[in-house]
């Protein structure tokens, strides 16, 4: 059936449905185009997204969608690539509220936990007790617990730890009627017993279990057609072939005799990989196992063929490893594009064709080393590889994060032609794969003059094949149809399995009837009769399903987005329609506070799915590809997806396909303000310095003024600030006018020849000019000759409201007044990370043509204070004979933009540049102050909530006499407000710390 009927629900029924819950439902479009699309190539609008809060709402939920004859889509984390949560029926999201791990039981080696569970934040529940969920999906740190039952999740470390099914022990919800079922292990006897009970649709579920699955012809022709048992990684259609060897199938005299065997009757195993079509679950119980030995060690081979690497896979598994993955050269050269993961490109040596990543464990390094010495001998011996590196602890897991981000890096393909995941997940018996894929590499270059992406699960079988395809195009969207057509009879013939690991959605389902059988096909379907007969449960997958290369996110003639004119370069992306367009829904953007890094910050605070990267990226998407206006970006649901982003920066770095999303809110912003006009508010925000200029004229006034409680709470609230946020006072002084009237201080200053310019920020210069004064006594005592050269301020205050062509005017102002003075010799240090980093970041995307090289010349030259210093250190021009030997311990946060677009690691070394200080770096993301963000009174809340997921906390639990590194102006204003604690500048610190301060 469709996923909506001809009788449709009524806006008078949505209403009454919507009464009936305790959640939320949402019928708008907004919310309805944020679930469109998941991780895959589909997108379809769904008639409603519901988030329940209850297990009741969810039976309210099923009745209703049985009464309308409309789908109901089960959905967690929507990182699935096949379209399994794509729909027009009514999605349902469990991620936000279904998320309680419910017991963990260590004397029997069980959890039981809510289907919204993260993955790996179950692993550092059960870590302390010593136990630990072993499926580990690439999407790990978002992947959730219902997911991996409905997608039947595996890993890297499928090859000894098999796939979900093989650790679901029980699970516990709803049947498509509406009734609640459990599902476990039976015997025999209680396996009779049910199929006895009295009728109802779970009592005939075991008898047409038991109907189907005992019949000789049935059983030897799901043995012949289904794929090989030795595919480990096998998800074709329902597994069916799993469930008939339980016990209960077998006849019981040979049971006796031990000569036929099989495991207890377990619908889970048919559940697990069902996709949300048979069962809804809303408490699961999974095996744990004790933890795994300590060392991990990965060798990271290099090959200069895929095919040598492949033959180097059946070397490595004859061998006690965890792990066995391939990294092709088009995603090592992806990674180049990565600030994140550019960094993690230390370990290649030339340039290989492929990497074979093969991971082991042991209880020492030296027993893990002396295994991968032997596997690489072996690869060695067969001629096979050149380079053979192993890393151990923190650098091994950098080079597996790579490995990890494999499908998000690409993404980071700027244009129409993208890879797309049509052959994404084929599996095979691993004796077979060198020529499965030669032949699968033969066929498309023969065929359709396609190349191939490949990379990861080489010693389960299963390669990731990505051809590259415009599906912008009609032909494109034919090849991609085409190129699953002949790859689905290259596996039949190797009795492999369509889907490894990702399911059959509505990529696959088309094909199963000829990879299983007509037989074998009409017997899933009768299953999913069965067990859904009004076809209620995320209908059109696996079986029924529409043809393939339907409902894809972009459709022939869609706009390309060249028409639309920004003030931003985009031009390195193809247009900001194609910059949205790098999101491919891997959901990274997901991760909570828990998992560390800053994206994204408002998401972690609310868990709202509209509160994501990718839902703002997929909301400009779809409008800017379907608004009929002149100006496109005059667009409420743009505006509200956008409201809470906090142009942190995060997803610049974090996002493997490093979707800007702050560059692209401004942009938005510029365009939404051409056609509605500027709020008061944000002129005023805007202005900060024209405002702090005026306020410099009588700063005494001023700080009396904001001093007092009421008057401050009514200022704030004629602004648009929220009463309870402070207001920094003013200071009696500007940084510069300190700075022209200053006697010399220093008659050291200047003796080590060397010169910098300080750019004197607009923050520094009117709010914290104490800091301004602190880096200029440290550099001239370390005997540098200090300048503050003639310059505007940064414009971040316009950049953060997205008033672009102020922006501009300023960008453009500073390039011209600084290119002849700053130098690599006279470089320019930046005190407030936001301001000296708009030099880096936006400014060669901002000022136009004509001045881009200067600016980005000029920006090789700026530097954060930290970085400089840094650098200085390991020049040996300072050192620690100029500071005291006292012991201190340092707290660090760091300030987002410095975070994504640079690194904490110089703000760690020079904070412990004094003998006997050390830092440590609170891991935490956003402050949540974000500029004027956390003032706004609509803001201020959420604001909080970030701060209180890590930051704030960990102020408050550090010792009194811990010093708190804090580089941003915003992050210690937050930090003030929440903790009542004041944070110091790292300049400010090593100037306290010089010796006879």
């Amino acid at each position: 059936m469709n996923d909506v009927s001809r009788n449709s629900p009524s806006s008078a029924d949505w209403k009454s449905l919507a009464a009936e819950l305790d959640g939320e439902l949402h019928t708008g479009d907004l919310m309805r185009r944020i679930y469109a699309t998941d991780a895959s190539a589909y997108q379809e609008m769904p008639a409603a997204v519901a988030i329940p809060t209850c297990e009741n709402d969810i039976a309210t939920l099923i009745r209703f969608a049985g009464k309308h004859q409309i789908g109901l889509i089960p959905r967690t984390a929507g990182t699935s690539l096949a379209g399994q949560v794509v729909g027009s029926g009514m999605v349902v999201d469990v991620s936000r509220h279904f998320t309680r791990i419910v017991e963990v039981n260590v004397n029997e080696g069980w959890v039981r936990v809510q289907p919204g569970v993260i993955r790996n934040e179950l692993n550092a529940h059960l870590a302390p007790l010593g136990f630990w969920f072993a499926p580990e999906t690439s999407t790990q740190n978002r992947a959730m617990i219902g997911g991996m039952v409905g997608n039947n999740s595996c890993g890297s470390n499928s090859i000894k730890f098999g796939s979900t099914r093989d650790h679901l022990l029980e699970v516990r919800g709803f049947l498509s009627d509406g009734s609640e079922a459990m599902f476990a292990d039976l015997s025999r006897a209680q396996f009779d017993e049910k199929c006895a009970a009295a009728d109802s649709l779970e009592t005939r579920l075991y008898r047409h279990a038991r109907e189907r699955l005992t019949d000789p012809v049935i059983r030897e022709e799901i043995t012949r057609e289904f794929p090989r048992p030795s595919i480990r990684r096998r998800n074709t259609g329902y597994a069916i072939d799993v469930l008939m060897d339980s016990d209960v199938f077998t006849n019981p005299s040979q049971q006796q005799n031990n000569d036929a065997g099989g495991l207890p009757f377990n619908f889970c195993r048919l559940i697990a990989g069902s996709e949300g079509t048979l069962f809804f679950a809303t408490e699961i119980k999974l095996r744990i196992l004790p933890l795994r030995p300590p060392c991990s060690g990965l060798m990271y081979a290099h090959f200069s063929t895929v095919t040598d690497a492949l033959n180097a896979t059946l070397i490595a598994v004859r061998h006690d490893i965890d792990a066995c993955e391939l990294i092709d050269d088009v995603i090592l050269k992806c990674t180049q594009r990565s600030i994140e993961h550019r960094q993690n490109r230390f370990f290649i040596q030339g340039e290989p064709a492929a990497i074979l990543v093969t991971e082991v464990r042991g209880q020492t390094d030296d027993e893990v080393r002396a295994i991968q010495d032997r596997i690489a001998a072996e690869m060695k011996t067969a001629g096979l590889g050149f380079h053979f590196p192993v890393l151990f602890g923190d650098e091994g897991e950098r080079v597996w994060d790579l490995r990890k981000a494999g499908l998000g890096l690409l993404g980071n393909i700027p244009g129409d032609e993208k890879t797309v995941p049509v052959i994404e997940d084929t599996a095979v018996d691993v004796r077979d794969l060198p020529a499965y894929i030669a032949e699968v590499n033969e066929l498309l270059r023969k065929r359709f003059g396609l190349e191939c992406v490949q990379y990861a699960h080489a010693g389960s079988g299963e390669i990731h094949l990505r051809p590259i395809i415009n599906l912008k195009t009609a032909e494109g969207k034919l090849l991609f149809r085409s190129v699953a057509s002949e790859i689905v009879t290259l596996v039949k013939k190797y009795r492999g399995s369509l889907s490894g690991e990702h399911g059959d959605g509505r990529l696959r389902g088309e094909f199963l009837k000829q990879m299983i059988g007509d037989a074998n096909y009409q017997l899933i379907r009768e299953f999913k009769k069965a067990w859904d007969p009004g076809g209620v449960f995320n209908p059109n997958k696996i079986v029924d399903t529409p043809q393939m290369n339907t409902s894809l996110r972009y459709e022939p003639g869609q706009t390309s987005g060249d028409g639309i004119e920004t003030v931003f370069d985009f031009s390195s992306d193809q247009g900001i329609l194609r910059a949205a367009e790098m999101c491919n829904g891997s959901g990274d953007c997901r991760k909570t506070h828990l998992t560390g890094g800053v994206m994204c910050p408002s998401y972690m605070a609310t868990r709202n799915e509209k509160d994501t990267t990718r839902a703002r990226a997929n909301t400009l998407r779809q409008i800017l590809t379907s608004s009929e206006k002149s100006n496109p970006f005059d667009s409420e649901e743009i505006r509200d997806v956008m409201d809470l982003c906090l142009s942190c920066k995060g997803c610049k770095s974090e996002c493997p396909s490093t979707v800007d999303m702050g560059k692209m809110k401004a942009e938005f912003l510029q365009h939404y303000y051409d056609a509605n006009g500027v709020p008061r508010r944000t002129r005023m925000i805007a202005g900060y310095v024209r405002a702090q200029s005026m306020i410099a004229n009588a700063p005494a006034l001023f700080n009396a003024l904001v001093g007092v409680p009421a008057i401050r709470r009514t200022m704030n609230r004629l602004i648009g600030f929220h009463p309870d946020r402070s207001i920094p006072k003013a200071a009696r002084q500007t940084f510069r006018k300190w700075f022209q009237t200053r006697p010399r201080q220093f008659d050291g200053a200047g003796s080590n020849g060397r010169k910098v310019w300080i750019f004197a920020d607009e923050f520094t210069q009117y709010g914290e000019p104490e800091i301004g004064i602190a880096v200029v006594e440290l550099l001239e005592r370390l005997g540098y000759e200090v300048g503050i050269p003639d310059h505007l301020e940064s414009g971040r205050s316009s950049l953060s409201k997205g008033l672009l062509r102020n922006s501009r005017d300023i960008a453009k102002q500073n390039v011209a007044m600084l290119r002849e003075v700053v130098s690599v010799r006279e470089p320019l240090i930046g005190i407030e990370p936001s301001a000296i980093l708009s030099f880096r970041d936006e400014y060669p995307q901002l000022v136009g043509e004509a001045a881009r090289d200067d600016a980005a010349r000029l920006s090789e030259n700026c530097f954060l204070f930290d970085e400089w210093l840094a650098r200085e250190i390991e020049a040996g021009h300072v050192t620690s004979e100029a500071f005291v030997s006292d012991a201190r311990s340092i707290l660090v946060h760091g300030h987002c933009h410095q975070k994504a677009l640079a690194s904490m690691s110089p703000t760690i070394r020079i904070l412990q540049l004094p003998a006997n200080y050390t830092a440590s770096l609170i891991r935490s993301g956003c402050c949540g102050m974000a500029g004027s963000f956390g003032y706004e009174r609509e803001h201020y809340d959420v604001s909080m909530k970030i701060g209180e997921l890590v930051l704030l906390p960990a102020v408050r639990a550090a010792e009194e006499d811990t010093i708190l590194a804090v580089a941003g102006t915003s992050c210690r204003h937050q930090i003030l407000d929440g903790t009542g604690k004041h944070a110091k500048h790292p300049a400010e610190i090593l100037r306290d710390a010089l010796r006879g301060e």
